[in-house]
């Protein structure tokens, strides 16, 4: 039986540079192993991935009746979201523009 099933956080504040990061440690690893890893990494990408991997965890479990121990991440991709911008205050009067970067998570998981 090979079943996938996905989870989606949309609108993250968090830079997709610094989501791929962490998304990459994880691709294609059992899990249990991804969740350890996620666990103890010191990077803010990391407890958002965590979420989005439990929550694909619990909806294969509940909707698709799957097999937790046998479940790997198949996919896992994040995507730019829109940019917040704003602006603070400069010396002379001036404004400079603040970057604020959404991102997309997108995650598989099957056997």
């Amino acid at each position: 039986m090979n079943m996938e099933t996905r989870a989606v956080l949309r609108g993250v504040r968090l830079s997709s540079q610094k989501g791929r990061l962490v998304a990459d440690q994880i691709r294609g690893l059992p899990v249990d192993k991804a969740l350890s890893i996620l666990a103890f990494s010191p990077k803010k990408g990391a407890t958002i991935i965590k979420k989005v991997l439990e929550s694909a965890i619990a909806n294969a479990e509940h909707n698709d009746g799957a097999d937790i121990d046998e479940l790997k991440v198949k996919a896992i991709c994040v995507e730019k979201g829109m940019v917040l911008k704003r602006f603070t205050a400069r010396a002379k009067g001036r404004g400079n523009r603040i970057v604020k970067p959404t991102c997309h998570v997108f995650l598989t998981v099957g056997n």
